[in-house]
């Protein structure tokens, strides 16, 4: 059973609005609020509540500054555009603000999910502004309620313990914000340059106004494994985090725990083809040991005849749909094609378990298949080449004694 985590984003997204879905999802507050006194940062305090959208029950999460005697909770200062609180924020660089996640006391993954979301957005902004990573100074995004948002947004999914992540297209406003630089157009800048680097999906609507906050767009770079969700799960539990801004439909970021039952049918893979005719076979042989060093299911090279009559090879490569670019880089790379095919196929793959068996001639790794109510045990090559060697005994014996002792 796998569990994924579902963000929707309907509404946009922002930090404070993910927060509060995660902690609205079942994420532990008190884990939440010790992680964050480890930081030591002082002039604030956390805000835990419920607020209505549009008529829905949502969770209102809220980092008040203290300096601010009155906070509006407009939340578009979570990046450097907007500075509309009128309170001033200390500058930080990115070494900045990796001093302070290093602070953490939490698991190495929720760091590096941090200082993860807090690259996307420097280089971002070091984009929109034409300068390099080092110069980036954190204005509002370097403030201590765009650190906690950051931070707590890890610690929260590394407590809920998800398997996958899957980011809905981040729907956005129009028109434009005004800024320490200016007015500007909406998507902001930094938003853009994430969307664009990493393969974030925009919808535009009608709605005036920023919707979707460069933390926010961080946050869904940084988080995102999967593109789409399976085609068949079951929602166990539905959390609503609130934003700020009121617009014609709720203003929520909704998430989901779902889970995909793990079947045997229907397991959707892709397959990649390519047609060789001037390729060494040295260099056919790099290419599929890269291709297998790089996660593919299998591969395997089909004698062929192309144009002329020239003896070739097809290449076809089995992958993931998550894996295909990475695999079109070594094809393309490390052989001579110039192009690849691709389709969808869908596999029926047995349960599987490796297991480890002693002989008198030492350990031996099997591979242990079910099928309905049969069980169908197969010595892995390696083992019964090595036990053929101590043993001096034939390959079909040693293979004998291990599907027994399997």
């Amino acid at each position: 059973m796998k569990k994924i985590l579902y963000l929707e984003c309907n509404s946009g997204i922002s930090g404070d609005m993910t927060v509060g879905a995660l902690l609205d999802l079942g994420a532990d507050k008190e884990v939440l609020v010790k992680t964050l006194e480890s930081l030591k940062l002082s002039g604030y305090h956390l805000h835990f509540g419920r607020t209505k959208k549009c008529g829905l029950d949502a969770y209102d999460f809220d980092v008040h500054l203290e300096t601010d005697a009155v906070h509006n909770h407009s939340h578009e200062h979570e990046h450097s555009h907007e500075h509309s609180h009128g309170h001033t924020h200390e500058h930080r660089n990115i070494a900045d603000i990796y001093e302070i996640i290093d602070r953490l006391e939490a698991s190495e993954r929720v760091k590096a999910m941090a200082r993860q979301m807090f690259d996307i957005v420097a280089e971002a902004e070091a984009k929109a502004h034409g300068i390099p990573l080092n110069e980036v100074h954190f204005h509002e995004v370097g403030a201590i309620d765009s650190i906690i948002d950051i931070i707590s947004t890890a610690v929260c999914v590394d407590n809920l313990g998800v398997d996958k992540i899957i980011v809905s297209p981040l729907a956005e406003g129009s028109g434009s914000i005004r800024c320490q630089h200016g007015v500007i157009p909406v998507p902001v800048p930094a938003t853009v340059n994430i969307a664009s680097a990493h393969g974030l999906k925009l919808r535009m609507t009608d709605n005036d106004g920023e919707m979707v906050t460069p933390t926010g767009a961080a946050i869904a770079a940084a988080l995102k494994t999967d593109d789409e969700l399976p085609s068949s799960c079951r929602i166990l539990k539905t959390g609503m985090g609130a934003g700020k801004k009121e617009f014609k439909q709720a203003n929520v970021l909704r998430a989901m725990i779902l889970t995909e039952e793990e079947t045997s049918a229907g397991d959707e893979m892709w397959v990649l083809e390519s047609n060789i005719d001037d390729s060494t076979g040295e260099a056919l042989g790099l290419a599929m040991e890269s291709l297998l060093d790089a996660g593919a299911a299998d591969v395997w090279y089909t004698p062929i005849f192309m144009k002329k009559n020239r003896p070739a090879y097809m290449l076809s490569v089995i992958c993931k749909k998550n894996q295909i670019d990475f695999m079109e880089e070594i094809l393309f790379i490390q052989t001579t094609t110039i192009g690849i095919r691709r389709y969808a196929v869908e596999r029926t793959v047995l349960s599987r378990e490796k297991r480890t068996v002693m002989t008198q001639w030492g350990e031996a790794e099997v591979k242990v298949c079910q099928y309905k109510d049969r069980e169908f045990c197969y010595p892995e090559y390696e083992s019964v080449k090595n036990l053929c060697k101590k043993s001096g005994l034939d390959y079909q014996t040693v293979y004998r004694i291990l599907q027994k002792e399997g």
